[in-house]
Formats: structure tokens, sequence, C-alpha cells
């Protein structure tokens, strides 16, 4: 099923929604399409163009933005379903500072990584296996849970996704 973003009055994304879903708010005029797709929704009487992006018509205050959830979906989006020791395909999580050591489950201790740099870790500190991270975790940035929630991210979003001025890669 097709999906649509959410853009609150000011442009801010807010949240993905079904496409259908989308049209609703449109015909209830509680939001405007900004972006169409090919497709087309029929009635008995009419022919609508599926949106892909819409804006509501009034301002909805979010009263704070969470962190992204951290879950292994999430880890593999941040780390492009890369191993942060050599690169391989991953297929696991690690925490850099192993649970067992102290290490909590937090974004900045928790890894992608692939199955035989994780059996080689084991229990143990990075310096003591020999393996180097090829980058520090860090929490994701903030419209992440997009490409989460979504998988990927339809060409219309990105103007929206964009955080200042940035690429966003899918």
């Amino acid at each position: 099923m097709s999906k649509a973003l959410v853009l609150n009055a000011t442009f801010e994304p807010l949240c993905v929604v079904p496409a259908r879903r989308a049209l609703v708010l449109v015909l209830r005029q509680k939001a405007e399409v900004i972006h169409a797709t090919d497709r087309q929704f029929h009635s008995e009487r009419a022919a609508l163009p599926e949106p892909s992006v819409i804006r509501l018509t009034y301002f909805v205050k979010v009263p704070f933005r969470a962190r992204a959830a951290l879950n292994r979906r999430a880890v593999f989006a941040r780390d492009d379903h890369r191993c942060q020791y050599c690169g391989a395909a991953a297929e696991n999580i690690d925490h850099v500072v192993p649970r067992s050591r102290g290490g909590e489950h937090t974004w900045e201790n928790v890894v992608a990584a692939c199955r035989p740099c994780n059996t080689r870790k084991e229990d143990r500190m990075v310096h003591e296996t020999g393996l180097v991270l090829r980058r520090r975790p860090v929490a994701p940035q903030e419209l992440t849970w997009v490409i989460v929630a979504v998988g990927s991210v339809h060409p219309h979003w990105e103007q929206y996704l964009q955080p200042r001025g940035t690429a966003l890669s899918a």
C-alpha cells in the first residue's frame, strides 16, 4: 500500500500515513496535496490523484521530539546495513562495551556487526580483540524514523526531510 508524508502547516514533517488516509484528510479540507503520484483513486463520479505529500491547513503543536526508538531495524538503517568493524553485510547488533562489563543498551553503545566480527569480539572490549570501529556510534538524526517506518524515502519527500541543507540517504 502506498504511503504519504504529512507535513505540518509550517512544512515540518509530522508522520507517514497510508495514501487513502491522506486523501481523506484532503477531501475533508484538513490538508492540501503538495505532491501526487501517477496513480489515481477512482469513485463513481471522480478520479483523484494519489497523494504523496500533503500539508495540513492548520498548525499542530508537537510537544517534544523523542529520541528514535533503539531496535535492530533502526540500528541497521543508521549503519547502512554494514558491519561497523569490517564493512561486510551486517546481520547482528553488537554492544561496543559489552553489557556484561557495564555497557548500556544505548545508541552510543550499539552497532551493526557481521556474524564473524560479532563472534570474534564476544564479550570483550574492542581494543582487546584487534577490531577497530569504522565510526563512533551516535543517536540517529531525528528524521530517521521515516526510513525505519517505511523502509525507503520517496523522491518527493526528500526536500522536506533534509535537515538544514544536508542530503538524506535512503
